[in-house]
Order: C-alpha cells, then sequence, then structure tokens
C-alpha cells in the first residue's frame, strides 16, 4: 500500500497545481468518481486489457462517472491510463483532498450516528464541532446503528464519541472496576 501512495503523491500534487486557476472543488469532484471506478476491479480488468486503448479507457471512466470531462480531469486521466496507474487513482484523490483540506485549513469528519441526520441538525452541530477539533471540517454522516443514540466523530486520527454505546461501555468499566 506504501508504493501506491508513493506512486500517486506526484500525480496528487501536480494536478492541485494545474487545478489553482480551474476551481479544486470540481476536480474534487470528479477525481472522487474516478476513484470509485477505479477501486472496481473489473473496471480494472477491462482498462488494463490490451484490446482496449487510451480513448476507450477514458470513455469508459467518463460514462461511468456521468458527465462532460474538462479537459484539465481528462488529460490527466489520460496521463494516468498511459502511465499505467489507476489502480492508483483512489490514493490520488485522498491525496489531492488532503492537499485541498491542508490549503483552506480543513479537514475532513466522518460523523456516525444510529438514526439520520437532517442538513439543519448537521449545520446546527458543525461549530460545535469545528470547536472542539479547532478547524473547519467538511462532515460526512454514516449511518452506525450499534451507537444507540448520539454520535461519534472522526478527524483523522481523533475522535469524539458522545454515543450512548460508549457512555454505556464506561460505565461498565467503572461499575467492574
Amino acid at each position: 500500500m506504501a508504493e501506491l501512495a508513493t506512486i500517486a503523491r506526484p500525480y496528487a500534487e501536480a494536478l492541485f497545481k494545474a487545478a489553482a486557476g480551474v476551481g479544486v472543488e470540481q476536480i474534487q469532484q470528479w477525481l472522487d468518481a474516478f476513484a470509485a471506478v477505479a477501486s472496481n476491479e473489473d473496471v480494472l480488468r477491462v482498462a488494463q486489457s490490451p484490446k482496449v486503448n487510451r480513448e476507450q479507457v477514458i470513455s469508459l471512466f467518463a460514462g461511468l462517472a456521468n458527465g462532460d470531462v474538462p479537459n484539465l480531469v481528462s488529460n490527466f486521466l489520460g496521463a494516468v491510463v498511459d502511465n499505467d496507474r489507476l489502480a492508483a487513482l483512489p490514493l490520488v484523490a485522498a491525496q489531492f483532498r488532503a492537499l485541498v483540506n491542508d490549503k483552506d485549513g480543513a479537514a475532513d469528519a466522518d460523523v456516525f450516528s444510529a438514526f439520520p441526520i437532517s442538513d439543519a441538525e448537521l449545520q446546527a452541530l458543525r461549530p460545535t464541532l469545528e470547536k472542539r477539533f479547532g478547524r473547519k471540517l467538511n462532515l460526512s454522516v454514516k449511518m452506525d446503528e450499534a451507537l444507540i443514540g448520539g454520535v461519534r466523530v472522526i478527524v483523522g486520527d481523533e475522535e469524539f464519541d458522545t454515543s450512548v454505546k460508549a457512555r454505556l461501555e464506561q460505565m461498565k468499566a467503572a461499575l467492574t472496576a
């Protein structure tokens, strides 16, 4: 895995520099879509077939990502295909997101909840979480019914757990100590 990360870094940095004038948010969306496509083993197998040419692979990715691909993204994807680096696309997307976050002074946060969280509730939670973690957060919600209630937030290697499950485990530890 470290080898792919080493391979992905120069691609992410080059795309980040090239995207500075275009808008990194749009590029990030395309890159995330391509990373999802490249995560599929069947797609990688087809793309590596000697019977499939460069334009067909780019067309395949564009078709699966649903849209007209900007020239910058198409050229980038062409370079990735030419160098047989499609397997590294998910890591390129992650490293590109890290570069965007560093530029913005932000971080990605996964909010785990036992129940669906509305956008209004998420926006109400945002200031508390940003104060707690000391930076702007890009929040994404994931369901985890095992939490019973409350939320668990993970930002990088930091965790903030206010779930009922965590509180029950704390009470259990206190009672058995």
